[in-house]
C-alpha cells in the first residue's frame, strides 16, 4: 500500500480539515479519501457545512510505501473553531 499526503488548495477556516496522510494503492484513490475519521470516501458533493474540499481541489503527494496491509486516512489535521 502507497502513503499519500493530502492537502487542500486554497485557504483554511475554523472547523475544516487543512490536511491528511492516507493510504490508499492509486493517487486517484487517494484523492477521494475524506480526512474525517466518519467519511469512509468522499462523496464529491460540496455544502456550505461541509469540512473538506471537492476531490478536484486536492494536492495529493506521494510519501513512500507501507509494509502494512493498511487503507484510508492514518492521520488528520482539523482547524477546531
Amino acid at each position: 500500500m502507497k502513503l499519500w499526503k493530502l492537502s487542500r488548495k486554497g485557504p483554511t477556516n475554523y472547523g475544516e480539515y487543512d490536511s491528511a496522510v492516507v493510504a490508499a494503492e492509486t493517487e486517484e484513490e487517494a484523492r477521494m479519501v475524506h480526512p474525517s475519521p466518519f467519511k469512509k470516501d468522499w462523496d464529491g458533493i460540496v455544502t456550505m457545512y461541509d469540512s473538506w474540499v471537492a476531490p478536484q481541489k486536492v494536492i495529493v503527494e506521494y510519501l513512500g510505501e507501507t509494509s502494512r496491509d493498511i487503507s484510508g486516512v492514518i492521520v488528520s489535521s482539523f482547524n477546531a473553531g
